[in-house]
């Protein structure tokens, strides 16, 4: 074995590129420039949604945590004298809402709460079993959907008032429970009226949200399931809900979001000013129709900030659920690294 040196000019250098020769640009210019156009496209394609969003949301949010730290007009504490305007008062009126109004507040907060935990859980049942009929194929299926999805298209002041004439004193809820009982007026008694005009109209929208998840599921499944002697509990549990579980937790948290405001149905169903009844919303309501607008903008932030909480948890502890999982289970991703080996400086050659 002879060491044979390559001679300068004529062999590779220890980079590897032949001698003589720069080694070739890295072109991590161009993906650069490549990944900044794409930002600016993908930035240009949203702004009309930010200032959509600036608009409709933002804009309103800040003018009314603004109206919230100003009194109402009329007589000016300070003063004495009558005032045309609204006096800054700063955080008086959260201070009287926990304090001199707090239990109509607190009352009001635990209504919002007991209806939005009930209804939205009786939604999620009542619109699953929905969903699971309107999946099945069978005569007169078209009909059966259609009749199901009626209650949520109906208008909900309409669905209000057809509820009110069915719980009057002489109507048929009494009629039917062979037993007089005084729906619309104070008591437990309302709030269940309010629970049972609300499911009946809102759970074919979870019915709806469910169904669109179940007809991308491949038939293949459950037949392959079938063949493993899965019966029609098991293959629910252990296909059907684990596929659907995205578009339902969307679907509870929009109805969440939703009842959370609730107003309109238990004020036409109820009315106004009754503790068993009263949200947040219509407290709201009942100050600003006072033409106490600072304290109405105090309880309107109040229950904005309540949503807030309830919707960065509930994407917080389901968020990856929401969204399906994308990156699999695979564990942390692992970058493999290319090295490049130094070409040698000489070369054995046999004698």
């Amino acid at each position: 074995m002879v060491d044979t040196k390559i001679p300068p000019g004529t062999g590779a250098d220890p980079t590897g590129s032949p001698a003589g020769k720069s080694p070739a640009p890295v072109k991590g210019s161009k993906r650069a420039w490549a990944t900044a156009a794409s930002g600016r496209t993908a930035a240009l394609l949203v702004s009309p949604t930010l200032l959509v969003l600036t608009v409709v949301v933002l804009y309103p949010t800040i003018m009314a945590i603004r109206e919230s730290l100003y009194g109402a007009k009329g007589l000016d504490p300070k003063t004495g004298f009558i005032s045309d305007t609204e006096p800054f008062v700063g955080l008086q009126n959260y201070a009287d809402i926990f304090g001199q109004a707090g239990d109509r507040f607190w009352n009001a907060f635990w209504n919002t709460t007991f209806f939005t935990v009930v209804t939205v859980g009786l939604e999620t049942l009542i619109g699953v079993a929905m969903a699971l009929i309107m999946h099945k194929a069978f005569s007169g299926r078209a009909l059966i959907r259609a009749s199901i999805l009626i209650p949520w298209a109906v208008p909900t002041a309409i669905s209000g008032l057809l509820w009110r004439w069915i719980f009057n004193s002489d109507g048929i809820a009494n009629a039917l429970i062979g037993h007089q009982v005084l729906w619309t007026t104070e008591g437990f008694h309302a709030k269940v009226a309010v629970i049972i005009a609300e499911v009946w109209k809102t759970s074919p929208f979870i019915g709806l949200l469910v169904l669109a998840g179940l007809q991308v599921i491949p038939k293949e499944v459950y037949e392959a399931a079938r063949l493993d002697g899965a019966g029609p509990l098991a293959q629910f549990w252990r296909i059907t809900l684990p596929l659907v579980k995205p578009a339902l937790l969307v679907a509870v948290l929009f109805r969440c979001l939703d009842a959370l405001r609730m107003f309109d149905l238990p004020y036409l169903l109820i009315g106004a000013q009754k503790n068993s009844v009263e949200t947040l919303s219509m407290l709201a309501q009942n100050e600003a129709s006072n033409i106490r607008f600072g304290p109405a903008a105090a309880y309107a932030v109040l229950l904005f900030v309540y949503v807030f909480l309830i919707a960065l948890g509930f994407v917080r502890l389901l968020g990856t659920d929401l969204v399906g999982d994308v990156g699999g289970s695979a564990g942390p991703k692992r970058k493999n690294r290319l090295r490049r080996t130094p070409a040698p400086k000489s070369a054995e050659v046999p004698a």
